[in-house]
């Protein structure tokens, strides 16, 4: 908090609190009874007179505002300045305006790490691990990931001219583009697995989510889908429809969604299903994790109460509340909590604060499904089958702590090899091998560096080094699409998920298999007691 702003804040609360004290003694006045409404006007009025330093009153007023909100003590309810309020309306949109493209600071450089199908800087023949050295004549040495997006975004049809470098060129090249509009993509990888699993990852809740998806599943249907995994991992939310848009596509006309309690009005309401559901026989497994939050805890939770999908990974966030933002003078908006969600059976998604994110062993309380399987309450989505590490192993913990702050360096590092590889065409097959000749080149790139640390640390994390090092390679020798397929291929709980779906033949057999499977797993636990 600025200092300024601080001194405001202590002003009104001394006010507030001990008024009496501060103003009888130090400027000698009594005020009589008052209401509220008054007792404000006269500590804003008293700031404004005799505070030390000279402040506006659009500012005092902007500071009790915020302050108002803040002693609310809920983390969704806030003021958005003008630039807040439109960051979240591009998250809700996916859309801006810009160049279109992935861009990461690598090496002290913003770098381009993947152009958007069909975006100006694809247009332009912008390249994954291009390096922009300069934006519109600026040099950009030192900046920041987000000082480089700010720079290359403006208004429709605007030109932006950037300068980039690019591995085994030694000319600098130079490109001008036009700004366009550029929508980001709700639903990333779409893949066909093994035996004839479909995965989709749904990355966020965005105005499209729910047609990106009908659509990715299609498609995967007409290559042969039996089965599908939809990751909801990390994902935090977004627009109310859109979850509900998506487990309308699963579930049957009438059937409950989730309900929204809260005291203003249309703040209390049931959401239905508005129609029968399209793949009525394609067994379903969703994926979650700490990071699913939100819209991601509302298409879980109608799904798992309904018996329609298997809900597997971690405990879920516990963002169970639903937020309106309503405009102001500024420019900006103000963001309020005005209901909390619960699923079809009753549960509340929410959870205090101190646990979100945390994954709690003993749930406050049971629900059943709609066939009576039960299931876990106490805030957030408790999935059917727990998978997926909460701590990671010894040897890639010791790599972590090693590394200390210096993960972005470790990337940088990963790059050189990666580049190196691509200049020198040694990496030809898209299933190609981490060698360890790679993981010494790597070793030889941290070193470079200046990373000093035992080579035992980076020897015992082998396994990991050798995923993220052919992720780094995949991604700038053959494209984003070659990194996604090392991703899924090295992701132990996507395996775990599609070895659970593969063989099922309906989603009512996917389910009698998780029961079984967690029935198997108490016995085991039951057993270990004697």
């Amino acid at each position: 908090m600025k200092a300024r702003t601080l001194a405001v804040a202590t002003a009104l609360g001394t006010a507030l609190v001990g008024g009496g004290w501060v103003i009888g003694r130090g400027l000698n006045v009594r005020e009589p009874d008052f209401t509220s409404a008054r007792l404000f006007d006269t500590v804003l009025g008293h700031v404004r007179q005799y505070f030390v330093d000279s402040i506006s009153d659009s500012t005092l007023y902007e500071h009790a505002m915020v302050g108002m909100l803040r002693e609310l003590n809920d983390p969704y309810t806030l003021y958005l300045p003008p630039n807040r309020l439109r960051r979240l309306t591009e998250q809700t949109t996916g859309n801006y305006i810009g160049i279109g493209a992935d861009i990461q600071r690598r090496d002290e450089y913003p770098m381009i790490i993947a152009p958007f199908p069909g975006s100006p800087a694809e247009r332009a023949g912008l390249r994954t691990g291009d390096r922009v050295v300069e934006i519109d004549g600026v040099k950009t040495r030192g900046w920041m990931t987000d000082e480089a997006i700010r720079a290359l975004r403006g208004p429709p049809e605007s030109d932006v001219h950037v300068v980039v470098e690019r591995p085994g060129d030694q000319r600098r090249l130079s490109v001008t583009l036009k700004r366009g509009g550029v929508h980001r993509r709700a639903v990333g990888r779409r893949a066909m697995l093994a035996q004839g699993v479909g995965y989709v990852d749904v990355n966020i809740f965005n105005d499209s989510t729910a047609r990106e998806l009908h659509a990715a599943v299609d498609s995967l249907q007409a290559a042969g889908m039996k089965s599908l995994v939809m990751d909801l991992r990390g994902n935090p939310g977004g627009v109310l429809s859109q979850g509900v848009g998506v487990a309308d596509m699963f579930l049957d006309a009438t059937q409950v969604i989730v309900s929204m309690r809260g005291r203003g009005p249309g703040a209390t309401e049931q959401f239905r299903d508005s129609a029968k559901q399209q793949w009525p026989n394609l067994p379903l497994v969703v994926l979650v994790d700490a990071g699913s939050a939100s819209a991601s805890e509302i298409v879980a939770g109608a799904l798992q109460d309904h018996d329609r999908a298997v809900v597997m990974g971690r405990t879920t966030f516990g963002k169970g509340s639903a937020q309106g933002i309503f405009a102001v003078s500024s420019g900006g908006g103000v963001r309020i909590t005005t209901a909390r969600w619960f699923t079809p059976s009753g549960r509340s998604i929410d959870r205090p604060r101190a646990t979100q994110g945390i994954e709690e062993s003993q749930p406050a309380d049971t629900f059943r499904t709609e066939h009576g399987r039960r299931i876990d309450g106490g805030g957030g989505i408790v999935p059917d089958l727990p998978a997926g590490d909460t701590a990671l192993a010894p040897g890639d913990q010791a790599l972590e702590d090693a590394l200390g702050n210096r993960v972005n360096e470790f990337r940088d590092a990963m790059v050189d090899v990666a580049m190196t590889l691509r200049s020198r065409g040694a990496v030809r097959s898209r299933d190609f091998v981490v060698t360890p000749a790679m993981r010494d080149d790597l070793w030889s790139a941290m070193r470079k560096r200046g990373f000093r640390f035992d080579r035992s640390a980076f020897d015992g994390a082998a396994p990991l080094v050798s995923s993220l090092l052919g992720r780094e390679i995949a991604r700038f020798v053959f494209g984003p699409e070659a990194e996604a397929e090392r991703a899924i291929a090295d992701d132990l709980v996507i395996q775990a998920a599609v070895n659970l779906a593969a063989s099922a033949t309906s989603p009512a057999d996917l389910l009698s298999r998780v029961v079984a499977e967690r029935q198997a797993s108490a016995g085991k636990q039951e057993a270990g007691k004697y």
